[in-house]
């Protein structure tokens, strides 16, 4: 029973999701927002709603290595797994505005968070401390749209949403919709979760690290190989490295607030995974710059290192 509230869970945050990423770009673009700033902020915020509604849920419980293994799994599968398969498909170039905002961005984040566990708590304050960043960032991705329009604007073809106020209203309906289905499939999905982790006698942080991350970064492997597959590569690019900055800083800080005063965080998270997801983003510094593009035999390769980190979690649970 356990594994179908699990699959039941990701299918619908998966389903909630892509609704909350299609209707509220066409409702964006209704109200004549940019289509960089669609990309950056309405996308890689509807992505991140299942790492949101997750970490929120399992709080609550009480779970939050879940919680943070989730949210240090999820980048990990960004930025190796789901980067490395996208540039597999087709090699990314790298633009400016990526190694001067976005990717400083996802690293400093990263150092932060494995900083603030350091002492082994993460504290209903740490929530805070990550969400002033996530926001200073978000305000320089808007002020700095311009630069970026620039460089997709030629990328952008899709149709105009459809004329009306009705269809306007139907799009927030439908929105609102895709947030609901989001929040009851993590509920089903932690519960699930937690139940299968007491069974095998896995640790929360191990489920956290595994099928919740690799199931809610779903959205984020949708969209990323799509927008790549459509040649819309700043867009892909801009959309992993916005939803790993937000994840570290809006998403768990914004969780965090919702648990107990004192969250204590798994000494393998300490000592070995955060390291290691720490590791992955200032690797990216020369792939990034080395070509100022992602070749399709660096891609591979980043896939190649995901497998086996993913195969020391299973080993060592």
């Amino acid at each position: 029973m356990a594994v179908l509230w699990l699959v039941l869970g990701l299918v619908a945050l998966v389903g909630g999701a892509e609704v909350v990423v299609k209707f509220g770009t066409q409702f964006a673009r209704r109200l004549h927002i940019s289509p960089i700033i669609i990309g950056l902020t309405v996308v890689s915020i509807g992505t991140s709603a299942p790492e949101l509604a997750v970490g929120i849920d399992a709080m609550l419980r009480s779970q939050g290595n879940l919680v943070l293994g989730n949210i240090v799994g999820t980048n990990i599968v960004n930025l190796f797994l789901i980067l490395g398969l996208s540039a597999a498909i087709r090699p990314i170039i790298i633009r400016r505005s990526t190694l001067k905002l976005d990717l400083p961005a996802m690293i400093g984040a990263s150092i932060l968070l494995w900083l603030l566990t350091l002492n082994g708590f993460l504290y209903t304050w740490t929530g805070l401390v990550l969400i002033i960043p996530g926001a200073i960032y978000m305000w320089r991705v808007v002020a700095t749209a311009k630069t970026r329009e620039q460089v997709v604007v030629a990328e952008d073809d899709d149709p105009p949403p459809p004329p009306g106020v009705k269809w306007g209203l139907l799009e927030v309906a439908l929105l609102v919709v895709g947030i609901a289905v989001i929040v009851v499939g993590a509920d089903w999905l932690v519960s699930g979760a937690v139940a299968i982790a007491t069974a095998l006698g896995v640790s929360d942080t191990i489920i956290g690290l595994t099928i919740v991350a690799i199931g809610t970064s779903a959205p984020e492997l949708a969209t990323t190989i799509m927008a790549t597959i459509r040649g819309k590569r700043a867009i892909a690019i801009g959309n992993l490295l916005g939803s790993s900055t937000l994840n570290l800083t809006f998403i768990l800080g914004i969780s965090l607030l919702f648990g107990p005063h004192a969250v204590a965080v798994d000494r393998s998270l300490i000592t070995i995974n955060l390291p290691i997801m720490v590791a992955v983003a200032v690797l990216c510094i020369p792939i990034f710059v080395s070509s100022k593009k992602i070749s399709r035999w660096e891609g591979v390769l980043m896939v190649s290192s995901y497998l086996v980190y993913l195969t020391y979690l299973i080993i060592s649970a």
